[in-house]
């Protein structure tokens, strides 16, 4: 069964990494055709790969300086850097480098480009916090970040993410501001006006909504790898619990982090958003925690 899930989320998340593409080409060519500009295409093309590109080398240096995360060694906590490191010999991993958050609040995320290049962060909360039965689950469940590549999918998308909202920005401004040439006046003008617009303004809903739910899919398939590996989901799901009850957050967090730790750190929201609707659920970076932890007692069974 598990097997199975994890396939089946890789399959839904190139779907959706696909459907990223072909959206920034639609607003190139639409508004290529109305600016009378078709360099606007290859442009945006270039644009974003480039952007892509640096974020793949370099975003997990940005996002540990933005966590004020510090890396740890062997002799710093030995239990610790044993854990990771015999869960990752499991799981057929290298170790990964070990960062500590100096924060009360329990969470953690997993960074970087590839299995060789990954960092495990934890908050000295979690590390307080949790027994260890509990933390081998929450290190296997970011371990399982790493071997799925899902590090590499967050950065790409985050980075997709935010050069939709850039060009669809552009777009807006240059239509406001009168940048369609003469020769593309008429009925097919006016055609490609109106698809480029209504294309730029809902872009950035359109793309926000997808990368909320790539990262809601990836924590389940996170929880089902992690539970696999350690062989004992009841570890996760105490955890889970443990860290939910926790109604303290993470100082350290950031919109634009948020998505990457196991759980919500924006906790005074997790309650509020448990209960919502379906509409306001499309906006949650992360998955119900009750149906993960229903989810991961059903494997005990």
């Amino acid at each position: 069964m598990i097997y199975s899930e994890i396939s089946s989320n890789k399959r839904k998340t190139a779907l959706l990494i696909t459907f990223f593409l072909v959206l920034i080409i639609a607003l190139g060519y639409f508004f290529g055709q109305y600016f009378d500009s078709p360099g606007i295409l290859p442009i945006a093309v270039i644009f974003s790969v480039g952007l892509s590109l640096t974020s793949y080398f370099y975003s997990d240096k940005i996002i540990l300086s933005m966590s004020h995360a510090k890396q740890i060694q062997r002799a710093d906590d030995p239990e610790l850097y044993h854990t990771v490191e015999n869960l990752a010999i499991a799981a057929g991993l290298p170790t990964p480098k070990i960062y500590l958050i100096d924060d009360t609040a329990p969470n953690a995320f997993a960074t970087g480009r590839d299995p060789k290049h990954a960092v495990v962060c934890i908050t000295t909360g979690l590390r307080s916090k949790l027994t260890k039965p509990e933390l081998e689950g929450v290190i296997a469940h970011e371990l399982s970040h790493v071997g799925n590549y899902d590090i590499r999918l967050s950065t790409i998308i985050v980075v997709l993410v935010g050069v939709v909202s850039l060009l669809s920005n552009w777009m807006l401004r240059a239509s406001f501001f009168g940048g369609r040439r003469r020769n593309n006046e008429g009925e097919a003008g006016v055609i490609f006006m109106v698809v480029g617009l209504v294309l730029a303004i809902l872009s950035p809903i359109a793309a926000t909504l997808i990368q909320l739910a790539i990262s809601r899919k990836r924590e389940y398939l996170a929880d089902a790898s992690g539970a696999l590996l350690t062989r004992y989901p009841e570890g996760l799901a105490s955890a889970l619990k443990k860290i939910a009850a926790d109604t303290e957050p993470l100082e350290e967090a950031n919109n634009a982090t948020a998505h990457l730790y196991i759980v919500n750190p924006f906790k005074q929201n997790l309650n509020v958003r448990q209960a919502g609707s379906a509409l306001s659920r499309l906006f949650d970076t992360h998955p119900p925690i009750q149906e993960r932890i229903k989810r991961l007692e059903e494997m005990e069974k």
